[in-house]
């Protein structure tokens, strides 16, 4: 595979030396042989959000989104690699699926934690697969930063399937489904979707339950369900947090989660050792104000890599 390098460039800082670094002087292209890290994978697709009938626009995330990391400053960490971009260019969203989850079961046998950059929320089917064939002998429990349960029923997968596509290969697979979905907004989700979520037994957190005065409540669930699973699969839909902070998303949450309380939470599970694998999905360029989304999601990847050290 062909990594594109061009997107990490920023300001040097050459007179303060090596602690005046910032990430795009440390991401190396993925290799054979490197040291276990953390390696950053595009999924450029927004094919289940057009599916969905979402403002499409996703497919140019991952490069913007590592544009908006290269500038951060580097705290040391596990080794940063880019292990380059899967794209769906064609429609065949299964297909693409299918790459996406070779690529991640690949990165996990070479010993590092998958980092996706989407991409619209069916990044998560195919993330999934991959970290599920790499880790055939754990429980990995599913905790989804989101507005929606993205439990929908279609005929075809699409952006709000994902969860439901997974919950079926664990039957599938004779496996226990266990998925907790943290800052679900009642008036985006119908009563059709909660009864999908109790019939599944998966569990969840309204927004409205995830204040900066609750989250001592909320650390709690989290910290229950951590300790339920083996592993732990985090993905993070940028449109839990409010419209103010993300804009750039297709489904912009008109009251959302804080991106303090979604930090502090990802920060708890990121110290938790189980963590295998993380992205970071919705992002849409195209509805980007003054990149006050490409900064806010740059911020929430920072804060995962930045608990990830040896």
């Amino acid at each position: 595979m062909t990594i594109d390098m061009s997107m990490w460039t920023g300001r040097i800082d050459a007179a303060e030396g090596d602690a005046a670094r910032r990430w795009h002087q440390v991401v190396q292209p993925l290799a054979a042989g490197a040291a276990p890290g953390i390696a950053i994978l595009g999924f450029a697709c927004d094919e289940g959000v057009r599916r969905n009938q979402g403002r499409t626009g996703a497919v140019a995330g991952p490069q913007a989104l590592r544009k908006a990391l290269a500038n951060l400053a580097y705290h040391p960490t596990l080794p940063l690699y880019d292990a380059g971009t899967i794209s769906c260019d064609d429609g065949d969203l299964d297909a693409a699926h299918q790459r996406l989850a070779a690529r991640v079961s690949a990165i996990v046998y070479a010993g590092h934690l998958p980092l996706v950059l989407g991409g619209g929320h069916e990044t998560a089917f195919g993330h999934w697969l991959g970290l599920a064939d790499a880790h055939q002998d754990k429980r990995i429990g599913i905790v989804n930063f989101d507005a929606h349960f993205d439990l929908r029923t279609a005929t075809e997968a699409t952006s709000g399937t994902p969860f439901a596509q997974i919950a079926a290969e664990c039957a599938r697979r004779g496996q226990h489904f266990r998925y907790l979905c943290l800052g679900v907004a009642e008036t985006a989700n119908t009563r059709a979707l909660f009864d999908a979520a109790a019939n599944l037994g998966a569990e969840w957190r309204l927004d409205s339950d995830m204040t900066a005065w609750q989250l001592a409540d909320a650390r709690h669930q989290l910290a229950e369900f951590i300790d339920s699973v083996d592993a732990v699969y985090l993905t993070i839909d940028l449109d839990v947090l409010p419209a103010a902070q993300m804009p750039a998303v297709s489904a912009p949450a008109g009251y959302g989660v804080d991106i303090s309380v979604v930090e502090a939470l990802v920060g708890k599970i990121a110290k938790s050792g189980k963590l295998v694998g993380a992205d970071l999905v919705e992002f849409n360029p195209n509805f980007d104000q003054d990149s006050h989304g490409a900064k806010a999601a740059a911020r929430l990847a920072w804060s995962i890599t930045r608990q990830l050290r040896r």
